[in-house]
C-alpha cells in the first residue's frame, strides 16, 4: 500500500531537485502516481484528508507547505473517482470523517466510487483529530473525543445498513414485462438513533464489494474497540517491532467478542522508505532532504505532532513533560516522548529523527536492507503489511517500485500479479455479507 500524494512525505520533499513542480491541484500527477503504484502491484493508494487549511498561525511552517496542512487539495472521493478511470486494479482509499459528514451522503459517495472503479473503494474512517475543522461546520469548539467515537460507531452502522438497501438481483430490467426492479429486493433502513435518523433506502444499487474495505486509524481504547468491531485494516503508529506486536495483539485479542477471526483484520503500520541502488544512494537522499529542514520549520512541526508549543524551549535542551491527554492523535505524542526520553534527545535531535518519517517507522538502505527490515516486522507479527510513504515524488515511489518490490517478490513476500476482480479479493478479504441475507 502506498500513500497518494504528489509533494512527497518528507517535509522538504517538494524542494528536492527531482521533485515535481506545479503540484497544486495537478490531476495529471495524481494519475501518474496511481499508474506507477499499479505497475508496482500495490494493494491500494491512500489519500489522507482534512477539512481545514492548517497552521496559518505559524507563518514559517504554513509557507513551507508541510504534507498534512492541505492548503490546496482535491476532495478525496472526487479525485479517486477520476483516478479510477485511468487504472483497473489498484484499490482507492479515501479518508472521510464521521464527525462532519452525514451517513447517507457518505454511503452514496463510496457506493458510487465502488461502482465506478469496479469494486475498488476503501474508506478510512476517522473522527477528525484537528480542532480547527469544527470552525468550518458551524461549531465554536471541537467535539469531545468520547462523543466523536459514539457518533462514529452509529455512523458506521447506518452506512452499512444503507449499503444493504438493495439485493444483488434487485434490478431485473425485464424489457418484455416492463419490470425494471423487484420491489421485494429493496430494504428500508428506518434507523432512529441518538445521533442520526435515516429512512433509506440508498439510491445506489448494491456495490460490487457489498461494503468498501474499511480502514480505521484510531489508537485510543475507543478506536481499537471500533476497529475490532468494524474494520478490515487498522493503521498503527509503532516506533519498533515490540510496540507494533503489542498493538497488533491488543486489537486482535478483541475480535472474539465480535465473532471475528484474527485473519479478518490487518494491522498496517505507516512507514517512510528511503531506498536506493546502494546504501550510500539511500543515505544521500536522506541527507539531502534533511538539509532542507530549518529549525524555523522543524520545531513548529514537532510542536504540531506533540500538540505542545516547543518554540519557547531551548532547541538543544530536552523535550518538556508531554504527559497528559491531547485533542488529536495521542499515539504520536506518546511515541515521540518515549523515544526522546529513552535516547536522551534534544528538541533539535527529536525533530531530526521524527520528521523524515512523520512519526512512523523509517526504513532506509538498499533494496536488500529495506526488505530485511520489512520481513522482520512481518515475520514477527508486528504487521500484516505496510503503508509505504515516498519521501519525494516521483523519485521515491519509482525507487520503491523498481528496486524494493522486485526484492520482496523474489522472497515470496509480495504478489507478482493481481489475481482478484475486486480490492477485497486482491487483499484476501471476504466480501461483506449483507445483514439482509443473514436475517433470512
Amino acid at each position: 500500500m502506498t500513500g497518494l500524494g504528489n509533494i512527497g512525505g518528507h517535509l522538504g520533499g517538494w524542494r528536492h531537485p527531482a521533485s515535481w513542480n506545479c503540484t497544486a491541484m495537478n490531476l495529471g500527477q495524481h494519475i501518474e502516481t496511481a499508474k506507477l503504484a499499479e505497475r508496482g502491484k500495490f494493494d491500494l493508494l491512500f489519500l489522507a484528508d482534512g477539512n481545514a487549511v492548517r497552521q496559518m498561525d505559524k507563518p514559517a511552517l504554513f509557507e513551507a507547505n508541510s504534507p498534512s496542512d492541505r492548503p490546496s487539495v482535491f476532495e478525496p472521493v472526487t479525485l479517486l473517482s477520476a483516478i479510477s478511470q485511468h487504472t483497473s486494479q489498484i484499490g482507492l482509499l479515501a479518508t472521510a470523517t464521521t464527525t462532519y459528514e452525514e451517513p447517507y451522503l457518505l454511503a452514496r459517495k463510496f457506493a458510487s466510487l465502488d461502482h465506478l472503479s469496479g469494486g475498488r473503494a476503501c474508506w478510512n474512517i476517522v473522527t477528525g483529530s484537528y480542532p480547527g475543522d469544527s470552525l468550518n461546520f458551524g461549531r465554536e469548539e471541537h467535539v469531545p473525543r468520547a462523543e466523536r467515537y459514539e457518533r462514529s460507531e452509529e455512523f458506521v452502522e447506518v452506512a452499512k445498513g444503507l449499503w444493504d438497501s438493495w439485493d444483488e438481483d434487485a434490478f431485473v430490467e425485464d424489457k418484455a414485462s416492463g419490470r425494471y426492479l423487484d420491489r421485494e429486493a429493496v430494504h428500508v433502513l428506518d434507523h432512529v438513533g441518538k445521533h442520526f435518523s435515516v429512512k433509506g433506502p440508498l439510491n445506489v444499487a448494491r456495490m460490487p464489494q457489498r461494503y468498501p474495505v474499511l480502514f480505521l486509524a484510531g489508537q485510543s481504547e475507543q478506536g481499537k474497540e471500533l476497529a475490532a468491531k468494524h474494520a478490515d485494516c487498522v493503521f498503527s503508529v509503532s516506533a519498533d517491532i515490540a510496540t507494533g506486536k503489542a498493538f497488533s495483539d491488543d486489537v486482535k485479542n478483541r475480535l472474539d467478542r465480535y465473532d471475528r477471526a484474527p485473519e479478518s483484520l490487518r494491522i498496517i503500520p505507516g512507514t517512510s522508505v528511503f531506498v536506493g541502488s546502494s546504501e550510500a544512494e539511500a543515505d544521500d537522499l536522506y541527507e539531502e532532504l534533511q538539509s532542507l529542514i530549518s529549525p524555523a520549520v522543524g520545531v513548529p512541526y514537532l510542536s504540531k505532532l506533540v500538540e505542545m508549543d516547543l518554540t519557547p524551549y531551548p532547541i538543544d535542551g530536552p523535550l518538556p513533560d508531554l504527559s497528559g491527554e491531547v485533542v488529536g492523535i495521542s499515539s504520536f505524542r506518546k511515541n515521540i516522548a518515549a523515544m526522546a526520553a529513552r535516547e536522551n534527545l534534544s528538541i533539535r535531535q527529536t525533530y531530526e529523527r521524527v520528521l523524515p518519517s512523520m512519526g512512523h517507522v523509517l526504513f532506509k538502505g538498499d533494496a536488500v536492507q529495506v526488505a530485511d527490515q520489512i520481513e522482520e516486522w512481518y515475520r514477527s507479527g508486528a504487521s500484516d503489511g505496510f503503508m509505504l510513504g515516498a519521501p519525494v515524488m516521483p523519485l521515491g515511489l519509482e525507487r520503491i517500485v523498481d528496486l524494493l518490490i522486485p526484492e520482496l517478490q523474489r522472497r515470496g513476500l509480495f504478489r507478482t500479479e493481481y489475481t482478484g476482480g475486486t480490492l477485497r479479493e486482491n487483499m484476501g478479504l471476504e466480501l461483506g455479507v449483507s445483514r439482509n441475507v443473514l436475517a433470512r
